[in-house]
């Protein structure tokens, strides 16, 4: 027998869940810079009838589904491997993005400006979303092993909404006070808001986010359910 047929193959499952993670990743990160808007029927505290929310909110939020998953059926060792070499992944986005930014264009090309404006994502976006992520997705990770630990791997539910709320919470702040405050008002990049503009970014953020993390948790449960019933012959316990 050669060696590549005596080799294991990786878990599909773990393979599924970290292109999911680095998939929703880069998607965020060159989503991050358009500022959505909704109206809403009746007025939030801090920020009134409009949601105002980065574009990136959803497909951000999508990661802590998949790590979360990943912790849940490979421990946190491997989910901390998945989480930082996802982290080093986005300067290959960056690179990529930027070299092609930086190439000439060809005379039928759209126009090279705005294809700048749309992928070139500002330095504030790019520090205020990298020191969110390293920081929020190890704790989001640390958090889950540690209630799972708490709670003998049971109530899944409970770890899934704990620590991706608040894993969540840690990562709007950071985000979004980086980003359209602290690198506008003291290093001038990117545009200066209003302080009541930022607070609302950061509720518009969050309550969405919360929101995915109590409307995702079934589908915690059905992919770590469809993993260890059909793809994975023995997923490790969240150790």
């Amino acid at each position: 027998m050669s060696d590549t047929a005596r080799r294991p193959s990786p878990p599909a499952g773990a393979v599924f869940l970290a292109a999911v993670f680095v998939a929703s990743l880069a998607t965020a990160q060159l989503t991050a810079a358009k500022v959505l808007s909704f109206d809403l029927p009746f007025a939030l505290p801090l920020a009134g009838a409009e949601l105002a929310l980065p574009g990136a909110a959803l497909a951000y939020a999508l990661t802590f589904l998949a790590s979360d998953c990943y912790t849940e059926l490979y421990g946190k060792r491997a989910a901390q491997v998945l989480v930082n070499v996802a982290f080093a992944m986005n300067f290959l986005v960056l690179a990529l993005v930027w070299s092609t930014i930086l190439a000439p264009a060809a005379p039928s090309s759209i126009d090279p400006e705005s294809f700048e404006l749309v992928l070139g994502a500002s330095t504030n976006i790019v520090a205020g979303s990298l020191l969110a992520y390293v920081v929020s997705q190890n704790y989001d990770v640390v958090v889950f092993h540690r209630l799972g630990e708490l709670t003998d791997g049971d109530h899944l539910w409970l770890r899934n909404i704990a620590s991706t709320g608040t894993s969540q919470l840690l990562d709007t702040v950071i985000f979004v006070s980086i980003a359209f405050w602290v690198f506008p008002q003291y290093v001038g990049l990117g545009p200066e808001l209003p302080a009541a503009a930022v607070v609302s970014l950061m509720v518009g953020q969050y309550l969405l986010k919360l929101l995915i993390a109590v409307v995702d948790t079934p589908f915690v449960y059905l992919i770590t359910g469809a993993v260890r019933r059909y793809t994975d012959p023995a997923p490790s316990p969240a150790r």
